[in-house]
């Protein structure tokens, strides 16, 4: 199938291909998870709370009631609910894709995790660097792909290398930002280290644009968005899109056969539209940040990834 030709609502037969996505609970999880039962897959759907995996999974069903899905406990924030889940993804067969999605957006007042970290750094960057250490060798099994999720916003935030988890001049959006900045050089740089060590996995980023709850259908125990933000979603529509069609970038990027370590995808309009291959912003490409911020990652889960602790860490990799 050529780059041209994707068909988002008729995706490759994926019967026999396992796959686990984070935060699939709602939002851009559960859609992908729904397009890819919907093509055959096994799907592992995670999330932190018992009952919203619960809702999810029968939302699924009631829309695919043959649909072969699972659940799994899975906190991103709590390294210990990685290694735990990991470890059970371990002890069945083999992994043919991993969707590194969960996120925070909007954070708490509570913005410290269990483990002492920065919740939204810890959610989004670092329990995914975890996570995806810990399933490194089921995925290599599955000669698999891992896809990042990151957002429109790297291209437009700078990030402070040596302060990743903003202990100064904190505020929310600066974390989100900082937070996807760190997700998307984190896949870049995977990829890069992969190819060195020679290890059957490719790791690409994709992105959803601007994928909002007020644009997407109502689902029960899924996606149901007040009146008000219906109506103030839908003054956007010009520049937004559903979590639904958001899904679309994430879920070619993790099945489509022409999709190639290294790349990022997202919409052809950037905010809206079909899924297409993009271009990274400068910060994300800056190989001397992603080196420091993969060792900061390092140390502070102490996951190093199999196959690449006898490689020679080295500032700027080259394919």
């Amino acid at each position: 199938m050529g780059r041209d030709d994707w068909d988002a609502q008729s995706l490759p037969d994926l019967a026999g291909r396992r796959y686990l996505v984070t935060g699939a609970t709602a939002g851009l999880g559960y859609f992908s998870s729904l397009q890819l039962a919907g093509a055959g897959a096994h799907v592992i759907m995670t999330g932190r709370n018992p009952n919203r995996l619960a809702a999810s999974r029968a939302a699924v069903l009631r829309q695919l009631p043959d649909a072969d899905v699972t659940t799994l406990l899975l906190d991103t924030s709590n390294l210990g609910s990685v290694r735990a889940a990991a470890a059970t993804v371990r002890g069945r067969s083999g992994l043919h894709g991993l969707l590194l999605n969960a996120g925070v957006v909007h954070p708490p007042k509570h913005r410290e995790t269990r483990d002492g970290h920065e919740l939204v750094f810890a959610t989004n960057a670092l329990g995914h660097y975890a996570l995806a250490g810990e399933l490194l060798l089921p995925l290599a099994a599955g000669r698999g792909r891992m896809v990042w999720v990151g957002s429109f916003v790297t291209s437009l935030s700078p990030f402070d290398v040596l302060d990743p988890e903003l202990e100064v001049g904190y505020a929310p959006r600066r974390a989100y930002a900082q937070s996807k900045v760190a997700t998307t050089a984190l896949g870049l740089e995977a990829d890069r280290r992969l190819r060195a060590a020679n290890v059957p996995i490719a790791s690409v980023v994709a992105h959803p644009g601007y994928a909002i709850g007020g644009r997407t259908r109502g689902i029960l125990g899924v996606n149901e968005p007040s009146k008000i933000k219906r109506f103030t979603d839908n003054l956007q529509t010009p520049i937004a899109q559903s979590k639904e069609r958001g899904a679309r970038s994430l879920v070619r990027a993790l099945v489509d056969p022409s999709v190639e370590g290294g790349e990022l995808w997202g919409p052809s309009f950037v905010l809206r539209g079909r899924p297409h291959l993009a271009r990274p912003g400068r910060i994300v490409r800056d190989e001397d940040l992603a080196a420091q911020l993969w060792d900061y990652c390092e140390r502070a889960t102490g996951v190093v990834w199999p196959y690449l602790k006898a490689a020679k860490t080295r500032r700027g990799w080259r394919r």
